[in-house]
């Protein structure tokens, strides 16, 4: 095959409405190449390891396609293409980056149907979260720094920022694209050039968003891609060309790569794990927060680093909810990603699926009472039923450690004091959520949870225009909003 997509027409790179588009008829085809290799310097070239991996779609098996291992002198290659590009795109006026920052979320838009299908083939998520949630969630933070481009000077008032340089961004299995489009954007926007590369599992969708980087002209070396496992990360993270790191995905990969930039003198931002807490009050819509329950820990299979996966219930309350719970999980369907009916997808990697398991035992084996679907399952592909715990203590593994999968640790208290603190009881500290009918308990309890996003009557709802992020061992800095810009401005001085 080859490796880009054959379309019938040439992309329309208007300036209309930004949100009147019209997604690429179900006619269009969808191909994925036999081989993808690396995006450098604007254009796809083998990689120098002449190694490659398999991309598995996770629901069948299926290896979809070969993709390029990148070695350090690819890495070297890439940096060098950035840093080449760099004077330039930097120089460029605000307004032309905004312009290329616009027409790539365009044609987002337009090939929103392809990118939606790959993204489920890739990652296992159902097609329904592709479609409605990753790709017009990218393209909309594409819209959304692309006005930021020329009013830079408003991001930091009194200050004035520069751009860091070269970025070097890692980002996660879980919402490959649009993480790539968190990172992406915004260093575009401040005038940076970037190295991204993205998980092993995940590769498809980040370099198909590649091709629409040459559709719309990206200047060469402005945006390159490289692929890799956690080597390719590693002579990233390590390389002295780039003046910028950030990551999203584990913590304990993130206390890693703390250490390598130390004294480096290179600027860094974590996105890193979370448990949080989702605290329903007995005056809270019961069925409301049943929805939000599901919506917190099931929403892609809970491959989601600010999962509710701690659900607190106040005492009154707590065998209505988790009977409401229990029925509605009943309705959850679970199967073939592609199904637009699909609730629950495949997970992963076989190895994400091993340690969910291995979590779900443990709980089992330290007393809590495991409840699970009963459901038949594919035979091929990697699957793990909605479960749930009730009985969990908080010495309990399964209300300390994150599983990064669709199960669920159920947990009662009394005062809203107890679940303040209770709540607070983590080493992380990226989200929460907070149900109750009372405007006033919302406020208070919101400013005393330890977490950097907090819900309020709902869950797991994103804006561009939102800072995202946490404390703890949940990493530091912020991506999207205004905020998120600072993250890729140097206000000490050009470097």
């Amino acid at each position: 095959m080859s490796q880009r997509l054959k379309t019938k027409t040439k992309p329309k790179l208007d300036f209309g409405t930004a949100w009147d588009y019209s997604p690429a008829p179900d006619s269009t085809p969808i191909e994925i190449a036999s081989k993808y290799k690396l995006f450098i310097n604007g254009k796809f070239v083998a990689a120098k390891s002449r190694q490659s991996f398999d991309s598995i779609n996770p629901a069948t098996d299926e290896v979809l396609a070969k993709v390029s291992q990148a070695n350090a002198a690819d890495v070297d290659d890439a940096v060098n293409a950035a840093r080449k590009a760099l004077p330039a795109w930097k120089k460029l006026p605000a307004s032309e980056r905004a312009k290329y920052l616009f027409r790539i979320a365009r044609r987002l838009q337009e090939r929103a149907r392809e990118f939606s299908i790959l993204e489920t083939m890739d990652g296992g998520k159902p097609i329904k979260e592709s479609r409605d949630f990753d790709i017009p969630e990218a393209a909309k933070h594409f819209f959304y720094y692309a006005g930021w481009a020329d009013k830079l000077e408003y991001a930091s008032p009194g200050q004035v920022g520069k751009p860091v340089g070269v970025c070097g961004q890692i980002i996660p299995w879980n919402f490959p694209l649009l993480m790539a489009a968190w990172k992406i954007a915004p260093a575009l926007a401040c005038g940076n050039t970037v190295v991204l590369k993205p998980a092993e599992t995940t590769s498809l969708t980040a370099l198909r968003l590649a091709e629409i980087f040459q559709e719309v002209g990206l200047p060469d070396g402005v945006v390159n891609i490289i692929t890799g496992d956690g080597r390719t990360g590693a002579a990233l993270a390590e390389h002295k060309g780039i003046s910028k790191l950030a990551f999203t995905g584990s913590t304990a990969v993130g206390k890693q790569l703390a250490k390598v930039t130390a004294g480096t003198g290179k600027k860094l931002s974590l996105e890193l794990g979370g448990k949080s807490a989702n605290i329903i009050f007995a005056d809270a819509s019961i069925d409301q927060a049943v929805e939000g329950i599901i919506s917190a820990i099931y929403f892609n299979q809970g491959h989601v680093c600010c999962a509710g996966s701690r659900l607190f219930v106040q005492e009154s309350v707590y065998e209505e909810v988790l009977e409401k719970l229990e029925i509605r999980l009943r309705s959850l369907r679970i199967g073939d990603p592609l199904d637009k009916n699909t609730d629950i997808g495949a997970v992963n990697s076989p190895e994400q699926l091993k340690t969910i398991n291995a979590y779900i035992a443990q709980a089992k084996k330290e007393g809590a009472k495991c409840h699970q679907l009963k459901r038949k399952l594919p035979s091929k592909g990697n699957w793990c039923v909605p479960t749930w715990f009730s009985g969990v203590q908080p010495a309990h593994t399964i209300a300390r450690e994150e599983v990064f999968g669709p199960v669920l640790a159920v947990m009662s208290f009394r005062t809203p004091e107890e679940a303040i603190q209770r709540a607070n009881n983590s080493a992380y500290g990226l989200a929460a959520g907070v149900w109750t009918d009372k405007g006033g308990k919302i406020l208070e309890i919101a400013s005393k949870l330890e977490a950097g996003v907090v819900w309020c009557n709902t869950y797991n709802q994103f804006d561009a225009s939102s800072p995202f992020g946490g404390y703890k061992e949940s990493g530091f800095g912020r991506e999207g909003g205004r905020q998120g810009l600072l993250e890729y401005l140097d206000f000490g001085g050009a470097r």
